[in-house]
């Protein structure tokens, strides 16, 4: 496995929609304190383990959750997911629930979200929209990088951690628009009434998550019966990197809850 570390309850977290476990190296580091904490690339990027097959569709992100609990040899494990991937955890939940100890969406968008009128720009031509995309993206979370450390030494230090891990793993435009499209075209409409797993949902301020607004991610405490929430204050999409102890912390807390 690319990232299999820590003793504890197993936690299981699928990355965004950019696809690379390595963006999210803090709070894995922070999590496998407490956790068995297991993550990987989604199929179809470089360094994935398995290969996308167009004829299965959002099917792919299920049969590669199947292998990836068949080869760490877990057969019952906390599953979140983190922006995108929150789709992939609802899913898998709804439909292998004696697999799925808790259930923890992070900034996820829920059934009945569509990109905003930029995403979709993005998404008609993904790789001629590339360099916009990047270069617009240090003032799209600026303010919450700002928001959420304290001073400048840290802000620039984080900056310059975060793009070395996202240039050592970069994306694939057209691989993140597929998946965007794979997941318009997927229904979700009866997923969370299947859910029987203990939910979190976690989100940081509205304010400060361009991405995925909070309220459309907060959805899933009407959806989903008993649905917990946490917001991770002074952040927004990528609370998660900028608070990466206080985040594990609050996971944590919940997959040993429920861990049982």
């Amino acid at each position: 496995m690319p990232f299999d570390r820590g003793e504890g309850p197993p936690l299981i977290v699928i990355p965004g929609v950019q696809g690379r476990w390595e963006w999210m190296r803090p709070p894995l580091r922070a999590l496998q304190a407490t956790c068995r904490t297991i993550t990987y690339t989604l199929c179809g990027d470089a360094g994935a383990a398995m290969r996308f097959d167009r004829a299965l569709g959002f099917e792919n992100y299920m049969r590669q959750l199947d292998e990836i609990f068949e080869r760490t040899g877990i057969s019952r494990a906390a599953v979140c997911g983190v922006s995108y991937g929150g789709f992939i955890a609802l899913r898998y939940a709804a439909t292998r629930p004696e697999r799925v100890s808790a259930l923890i969406l992070v900034s996820a968008p829920a059934p009945g979200w569509s990109p905003s009128a930029r995403q979709k720009r993005y998404l008609a031509r993904p790789w001629l929209s590339a360099p916009a995309f990047v270069a617009t993206a240090p003032a799209r979370v600026w303010p919450e990088i700002a928001s959420a450390l304290p001073d400048w030494r840290s802000r620039l230090t984080f900056t310059v951690r975060h793009s070395a891990q996202v240039v050592s793993a970069p994306m694939i435009p057209s691989r993140m628009a597929n998946r965007v499209h794979l997941q318009q075209q997927a229904d979700f409409g009866d997923d969370p009434g299947k859910v029987r797993a203990p939910t979190l949902v976690i989100t940081g301020e509205d304010h400060l998550d361009q991405v995925v607004p909070p309220p459309v991610t907060r959805w899933y405490l009407d959806l989903i019966s008993g649905s917990r929430y946490e917001k991770l204050t002074g952040t927004g999409h990528i609370g998660m990197l900028t608070q990466p102890k206080r985040f594990a912390e609050i996971v944590s807390g919940f997959v040993h809850a429920h861990s049982h």
